[in-house]
């Protein structure tokens, strides 16, 4: 089981907890504003972005070369970015926080 909170572009605090799927699942499941996943988690879109809290870096290690390039097109992209239908639900994300981005 782990813990994942959402912060919204709106600053709410969504804290959702889930066993196995993607994060993207999990959010889009639990309608947390900002998470769309249009297409449907195979990162071909970022309508799922996230920035990781800095201090949990770690515990999403880092993104795939698909991912990054997906990234790129993003104008809101940062170090800390990353598209949570990438994020596979583990024990290790637990009590992790992402703060939804801004979309265009």
């Amino acid at each position: 089981m782990a813990k994942i909170t959402f912060i919204t572009t709106d600053n709410e605090t969504i804290t959702l907890e889930g066993t196995s799927g993607s994060v993207m699942q999990l959010a889009v499941d639990n309608n947390v504003p900002g998470i769309d996943g249009d297409c449907g988690g195979v990162c071909s879109c970022a309508t799922c972005h996230v920035h990781v809290a800095p201090e949990h870096v770690e515990k999403t290690g880092e993104a795939s070369e698909i991912e990054q390039d997906m990234l790129e097109l993003d104008d809101h992209a940062n170090e800390y970015s990353r598209l949570c239908c990438q994020l596979e639900i583990n024990d290790h994300l637990d009590g992790i926080v992402l703060q939804v981005a801004e979309s265009d």
